[in-house]
C-alpha cells in the first residue's frame, strides 16, 4: 500500500514539473525537482502511516534537510538560467517529432523511477515502523551529516569562487575540493548511505543497500562525474589537479577513485 501511495505521488509530482518545465521551454528544470522529489516521498510516508517512531523522526529530518536545501539551491541557480546543454543535446537527438512524449518518458518518467529506487529506505522505513534505534542507525546519523557537510559545504564554496570575477576561468582547488574533485556528489553519495543505515533495522532489510549503491554509481559513472570529467579533461590546469587529488573518494587513490 505504502508502496503504491509513494508511486503515485511522485507520478503526480513529475507531471506537474513536465508542465511548468514545458511552459519555461526548459526540460533541465527537471533537475530542481529531484531534490524536493525525496522531500515528497518522507512527507508522504509519514502522513500515510500509522505509527511515528523515532527512526522514521530522523529520516524524515535527515531527507527534509538533504533534499529541501538541494531544491533551494538548483531552484536559484537554475530557474532563470538558459536551459543546461544535457537537455539541448537531448533535444537535437530526438528530433522534432513527438519531442513532449520523448521529454516526459525519457527525462521525468526515467527520473521519478530512479527517484523511486533510491527513496525505498524511507519508504520502506514508513510502511514498516521500527521503535527502537540500534547503534549503527546513529552511526548512519553521523555518516549523513559528514556527507551532508561535504556536499553543501563544496556547493557553498563553488558558488563563493564564482561570485569573484577574478576566478573567471579558473578551477577550485582549495578547501573540500582539494581532497575530492567532486566533494558535492561525494557528499551526496554518503548522505544516502547514512540513510540507508538508518533505514536499516535487520539483515532482511539489507536488500535496501540497492538505494546507496543506485545513487553512487550514477553519480560516479552516469550523471554526476562523467560529464564534468569530460568537460574539463582537455585543460592542462584540470591534469595537473587531477594528477593530485583523488577523483571521487578522498584520500583513497589519486587518479582513480
Amino acid at each position: 500500500m505504502m508502496y503504491g501511495i509513494v508511486a503515485f505521488a511522485l507520478l503526480i509530482y513529475f507531471i506537474c514539473w513536465f508542465i511548468i518545465s514545458k511552459g519555461k521551454r526548459k526540460y533541465s528544470l527537471v533537475d530542481i525537482a529531484w531534490g524536493g522529489g525525496f522531500v515528497v516521498v518522507a512527507w508522504g510516508g509519514l502522513i500515510a502511516t500509522d505509527l511515528i517512531t523515532l527512526q522514521q523522526l530522523a529520516i524524515l529530518v535527515l531527507v527534509t534537510l538533504w533534499g529541501g536545501r538541494l531544491f533551494t539551491h538548483l531552484a536559484r541557480r537554475n530557474w532563470n538560467k538558459p536551459e543546461d546543454y544535457r537537455y539541448v543535446n537531448m533535444r537535437k537527438r530526438w528530433g522534432t517529432k513527438y519531442v513532449d512524449i520523448k521529454a516526459f518518458l525519457n527525462v521525468f518518467v526515467l527520473q521519478g523511477v530512479l527517484l523511486f529506487i533510491i527513496a525505498l529506505p524511507i519508504t520502506y522505513t514508513f510502511a514498516n515502523p521500527n521503535e527502537s534505534m540500534m547503534w549503527w542507525q546513529w552511526l548512519g546519523v553521523l555518516i549523513w551529516l559528514i556527507g551532508f557537510i561535504f556536499e553543501v559545504g563544496g556547493d557553498r564554496q563553488l558558488e563563493q569562487f564564482k561570485k569573484n570575477p577574478q576566478n573567471k576561468g579558473k578551477l577550485l582547488t582549495s578547501g573540500f575540493w582539494s581532497v575530492t574533485r567532486h566533494p558535492n556528489y561525494f557528499g551526496e553519495a554518503v548522505c544516502w548511505w547514512g540513510v540507508f543505515l538508518v533505514a536499516l533495522t535487520s539483515w532482511s532489510t539489507l536488500w535496501l543497500i540497492l538505494s546507496p549503491i543506485c545513487i553512487t554509481l550514477l553519480l560516479l559513472f552516469v550523471s554526476g562525474v562523467p560529464l564534468l570529467e569530460k568537460k574539463y579533461h582537455d585543460r592542462q590546469d584540470f591534469k595537473e589537479y587531477a594528477a593530485h587529488t583523488a577523483k571521487f573518494f578522498p584520500i583513497i587513490g589519486k587518479k582513480g577513485l
